[in-house]
């Protein structure tokens, strides 16, 4: 058991993405000798907080597992601060389609899977022959990975297959007590994991949507390869975190619907107005919706016009239905495009039920 500290970095000096600055606060020192001394340590990327270690040490990323009851099947990503950090991952040369994705997002959301370098512990990668890298674009996690100049496996630093943290206060919640520090960032701005992505001759499979959409790639790289989402239903082995386990799921159980019509066939069919249920619908539903009719709790997703908002919230949304007493929480679809991909990948990921 550890007495987990939570220390603050000034929002001030991250909105300056003032690396510098930010790798010699008390927080980031703080959690840099964590690492060194083979601990794990909590720290805010832009997608969701991570739960980081150092990559290269069985010892210290066992502790990850540990702290998530993670099962140990689950690959980890490796996180690093610049691409002359690379080499130590992965094996042979960075070219063609890979070179020209890490041109253009990184640093960010995006997560590439290379062969392995003999460096990389088995723990790190599940046992594969392959390892996940990124290179995020908070100024925090890179002022923190450049501090211990070592690369950090980090998942989602939350109890395994529970919504991610998008809030220090969310991975308090979860993690209080089995890990020493968490470093604060404020809020991650894009609220979901990664885009995770491997290259096959001519196909670019997304294994994970994330906060890179499959429109943005395709922007990138033109028709010479063809971008699709990876089919993870009968996946044994993954790849990439988020392909085979349940995940991102609240305690209370969630129910997706498709639309106004489909809420009040599901109000009326299974009785859901004499349950403790909370409804939460997307803006322009909400306004259309017989209020008088319903009398389960409402909340506002926000507008389908800005997914990437409703991206942000998600998972906090999740959480905040945990913390009230009710028996079902049901959630609208929203439109499957550009983040949406990643949302509903969520979201059929945690939900028990699709109407």
């Amino acid at each position: 058991m550890y007495n987990t500290e939570v220390i603050k970095i000034k929002d001030s000096l991250i909105k300056d993405k003032a690396i510098d600055k930010i790798a010699e606060t008390t927080a980031i020192k703080k959690a840099a000798q964590h690492l060194l001394n083979n601990e794990v340590v909590a720290f805010p990327t832009e997608t969701v907080y991570g739960l980081g270690a150092n990559a290269l040490e069985k010892q210290a990323v066992s502790k990850i597992f540990e702290a998530k009851g993670r099962p140990s099947d689950n690959p980890l990503i490796a996180h690093i601060s610049d691409k002359k950090q690379l080499p130590v991952l992965i094996e042979g040369d960075v070219t063609g389609v890979a070179e020209i994705l890490i041109n253009e997002f990184w640093p960010g959301p995006l997560t590439l899977i290379f062969n392995k370098s003999m460096r990389m512990p088995q723990v790190t990668t599940a046992g594969l022959n392959t390892v996940a890298v990124r290179m995020p674009s908070h100024p925090v996690a890179l002022a923190l990975i450049s501090k211990v100049n070592l690369p950090l496996a980090a998942p989602s630093a939350n109890s395994s297959g529970f919504p991610s943290p998008t809030r220090a206060q969310h991975v308090y919640n979860d993690l209080n007590g089995k890990i020493p520090l968490i470093v604060d960032g404020g809020i991650c701005n894009i609220g979901v994991e990664s885009t995770v992505v491997e290259i096959e001759e001519n196909i670019v499979n997304i294994l994970r949507p994330g906060g890179i959409t499959r429109r943005m790639i395709n922007e990138v790289i033109g028709d010479s390869y063809q971008v699709k989402i990876a089919d993870t239903a009968e996946v044994n082995r993954p790849k990439s975190p988020g392909m085979k386990y349940k995940h991102y799921a609240p305690r209370t159980p969630l129910w997706i619907f498709k639309n106004e019509n489909n809420l009040q066939e599901l109000l009326n069919d299974y009785n859901i107005n004499n349950r403790e249920t909370l409804v939460i619908l997307s803006s322009e539903t909400l306004n259309t919706v017989d209020k008088n009719t319903i009398k389960t709790d409402l909340k506002n997703m926000g507008t389908i016009n800005n997914l990437e908002y409703i991206a942000q919230n998600l998972f906090n949304l999740l959480r905040e239905a945990d913390q009230k007493s009710y028996e079902l929480v049901l959630i609208e679809e929203v439109p499957n495009r550009d983040i949406g991909e990643a949302v509903m990948n969520r979201l059929k990921k945690a939900a028990v039920k699709i109407i």
